[in-house]
């Protein structure tokens, strides 16, 4: 949370990726602040694999909200 808002005083950005998947993605988002963009390719497509593109897509963006 410190070097989240450090890079937000600083002008940076703040991105997310690799191990994020429905289990962590919303737990992230409550904890990091000023989180720009997330990178879950991989747990996407597997979990899509299940659920289909698009239920799998919905799911990922309700954990966003």
């Amino acid at each position: 949370v410190e070097v989240a808002e450090l890079a937000r005083e600083l002008g940076l950005g703040l991105n997310a990726g690799h191990d994020l998947d429905l289990q962590n993605l919303a737990f992230l988002k409550q904890n990091i602040p000023f989180l720009e963009e997330v990178s879950i390719g991989h747990a996407l497509v597997c979990d899509a694999l299940y659920y289909g593109l698009e239920n799998t897509i919905q799911l990922y963006r309700r954990k966003l909200e």
